[in-house]
């Protein structure tokens, strides 16, 4: 395996719209929502190992996961979890990161994957990876990975590129929006447009020149601490410098700016988990579509649910249609499906209510 190939595995994220599943305190990437007994970070390590060396992978949280991280990865060293002391999105870790790997090894290409992604066809994705690895090496490239819609999707960003481009790599022309539905369905029959999966690949040299050129200011503040890097004085600098960063995506900072970004669209099945309703996607259901993850039950005239136990105990539903059960500990949410985008809003009415406690 190439001694240049690293990986970054973004699971800092809160997860809130699985809540009460995913708290603040134990999120969603450290869960094994599918039932498969691996946690979604464990997954998502698993799958990095096909491409990356286990010692070029590098875990990137919160610091407040660092015990969970460790728990969860006991095969790797401490240092190959690189912490946030503050949150400010996706671009200043990811600047982060890729100056550590620079100094370590200035050959290094980068995979940059959340840990929260179901991938099942793994060898497609580590084929996919393979050919972005070898374009990243080969040329000034910032690569993404797309995901071929399936339906007019309104939760997802989407990736242009050209109609008469047919190489398998193909330049962006232009990073959308989430669109209305609309949007979506012209999208879709135009042909040239991917869901964006917040997948990247790109040489060390690549991504950093890219901050020096179009996000200058945040590249000044980090580059400052290029000697502290990956000595014990990192951290005293990272604490320092990180919270002074401005608070932007990799997708605003750098790849709507940059003219230098190629989509590769993907080969591989791919739901990245964000809602209860894609977790209902990808289980088992029975003959009325209900999804059920641990719970014995007995439904009448229930239909296209899902039903989330943390222990095994009986769920009796009559009359109910598309709607998210949940029983964790101290809370029971009972919430229509066609709402589930506003279960991350929720969560501040029952902190105003109720204090903190159920989140």
């Amino acid at each position: 395996m190439d001694k240049n190939n690293y990986a970054l595995i973004m699971a800092g994220g809160i997860g809130s719209r699985f809540w009460p599943v995913s708290t603040e305190s134990f999120p969603k990437q450290f869960h094994d929502l599918l039932g498969t007994g691996q946690s979604l970070l464990q997954r998502t390590f698993s799958r990095m190992q096909k491409v990356v060396p286990s010692e070029n992978i590098r875990i990137l949280t919160n610091e407040s996961y660092f015990d969970l991280t460790q728990e969860q990865l006991p095969e790797i060293q401490p240092e190959q979890i690189i912490l946030e002391p503050a949150m400010r999105n996706t671009a200043p870790c990811i600047l982060m990161a890729a100056l550590k790997v620079k100094k370590e090894n200035p050959k290094a290409v980068m995979l940059i994957a959340p840990s929260d992604h179901w991938i099942e066809d793994e060898d497609k994705f580590t084929q996919d990876i393979l050919t972005c690895f070898q374009a990243a090496k080969m040329e000034d490239k910032l690569l993404t990975l797309g995901i071929k819609p399936l339906f007019p999707n309104t939760g997802y960003g989407y990736i242009e590129s050209s109609l008469e481009d047919s190489t398998p790599i193909k330049k962006v022309i232009q990073f959308r929006e989430k669109p209305d539905y609309d949007t979506a369905k012209k999208f879709l029959a135009a042909g040239n447009f991917v869901w964006n999966a917040g997948i990247f690949v790109w040489s060390v040299e690549s991504i950093t020149q890219a901050f020096k050129t179009h996000l200058p200011t945040m590249h000044k503040l980090f580059y400052a601490g290029y000697d502290a890097y990956n000595t014990s004085k990192e951290k005293a600098f990272v604490s320092k410098a990180y919270p002074q960063a401005e608070n932007i995506s990799i997708d605003y900072g750098i790849l709507e700016k940059a003219t230098n970004v190629y989509v590769l669209p993907a080969h591989f099945d791919w739901s990245d988990l964000g809602t209860w309703g894609s977790l209902h996607e990808k289980l088992e259901k029975d003959k009325d579509n209900n999804a059920i993850v641990r719970a014995d039950y007995l439904f009448t005239d229930a239909t296209n649910n899902i039903v989330y136990t943390d222990k095994k105990k009986l769920v009796v539903l009559d009359g109910i249609e598309d709607y998210i059960v949940v029983d964790k500990e101290n809370v029971l949410l009972f919430y229509p499906k066609k709402k589930e985008q506003e279960i991350k809003d929720l969560l501040q009415d029952i902190e105003d209510k109720f204090s903190t406690k159920y989140s």
